[in-house]
């Protein structure tokens, strides 16, 4: 039998303020008629207690959109969960932050697009940037464990020393720096996202000289992104392994993205219980463990800290789902990879993403990439 997980991901909405270039949030997202009422986001809770789950992620889209997330909160807490919300601090103000805090809300994860107000703004594709910090001066005056979370890419990776500082400034515990994972919005976008090596290996130093200065004040956590590293990352801890992401219309799955795989079917919260989901589901039980791998994986003496990388990211740059990660420098399929790293490095990339006005557009033609890759004449 397999341990139960460690942590749940309740995206309660899909519904958000801003409109993000690097969104890596599916295509097709959750409408607000489909989310799961009160009544049973408590009842998910109270299984995950139950199974001795340790925390409790809120994150969508906006969770701050629901306006029941006060009681989500204190129903998480109440289960024993230890309780995170994931934010972008668009609908947050004094009053709210101090009954979520009162419900039993332990930390704050809160983001920001960039240090430059015009920059952060155009990214996110709302003017949040100036509300932002205002909400980090107010979540310091609250016992409560505070991260500030930045995306990084071939936009603002440039000065990322000045955005370390400007996260120092918040006062945060723990400053989070994200390279831009290829899903959704972000992999539409990818041409004028993905860094140069130059940026990536200027990031690194930059980093490095962070944590030595900041070392006992700040901790900061930061990955190399997967298109530059030699071996993928262990998506999600390993699929069914240790995480389990319920998504706002009571679909579980192993991580935010494997929705798109096809072929597989997710079971509803409303319908089974957390604990037959985990241990029963097809879906969960797909690509956990080592006996799915395709070689070179199956006799890759990495296979059981990686998993064979991300099945999301195989199936969105290979059209299989079961192929081994592209970003793998031994996957046969690396040249995929090799090839966007080439564009990157080249005068070929895009100088912009997409704003968010062009979202409507940018969303059809991904769409009707997607229909061509997975159903090609």
């Amino acid at each position: 039998m397999v341990p139960n997980p460690l942590a749940l991901i309740a995206e309660v909405t899909h519904r958000c303020p801003l409109h993000c270039v690097y969104c890596s949030n599916p295509l097709q997202l959750a409408g607000t008629t489909g989310e799961l009422a009160t009544e049973d986001w408590i009842r998910v809770f109270q299984q995950a207690g139950k199974l001795a789950m340790l925390h409790a992620h809120f994150t969508g889209g906006e969770p701050l959109a629901r306006q029941d997330l006060t009681e989500l909160i204190g129903a998480a807490r109440s289960a024993g969960l230890y309780t995170n919300l994931i934010t972008s601090g668009i609908g947050l103000a004094e009053e709210r932050l101090q009954a979520l805090v009162s419900a039993g809300l332990d930390h704050i994860q809160l983001s920001f697009q960039d240090s430059r107000e015009a920059s952060a703004n155009w990214i996110a594709g709302a003017k949040a940037h100036a509300h932002k910090i205002e909400i980090a001066r107010a979540i310091r005056g609250h016992k409560v464990a505070f991260t500030v979370n930045l995306v990084v890419h071939r936009q603002n990776l440039d000065h990322l020393e000045e955005m370390i500082a400007f996260i120092e400034q918040l006062q945060p515990e723990r400053m989070e720096i994200a390279h831009t994972q290829y899903y959704g919005w972000a992999l539409a976008n990818r041409a004028a996202l993905l860094p140069t090596r130059a940026q990536v290996e200027k990031a690194v130093e930059v980093v490095a000289a962070a944590e030595k200065r900041l070392a006992g004040r700040i901790r900061i956590d930061s990955v190399v992104p997967d298109y530059y590293a030699k071996y993928p990352k262990a998506c999600m801890g390993g699929w069914g392994q240790r995480l389990m992401l319920i998504d706002p219309a009571g679909k579980a799955l192993p991580c935010h993205a494997a929705g798109v795989i096809p072929g597989l079917e997710f079971e509803n919260v409303r319908e089974r219980t957390l604990g037959w989901i985990w241990q029963e589901s097809d879906s969960f039980r797909r690509f956990r463990g080592e006996e799915w791998m395709p070689e070179p994986c199956r006799s890759c003496d990495r296979r059981s800290e990686d998993f064979g990388g991300c099945r999301c990211q195989a199936l969105l740059l290979t059209g299989d789902a079961t192929a081994t990660d592209p970003a793998c420098t031994l996957a046969p399929v690396h040249y995929i990879v090799e090839a966007a790293l080439l564009e990157a490095n080249s005068g070929a990339a895009v100088s912009q993403p997409t704003s968010a006005a062009s979202f409507s557009q940018l969303r059809q033609q991904t769409t009707t990439l997607w229909s061509y890759r997975t159903n090609p004449e």
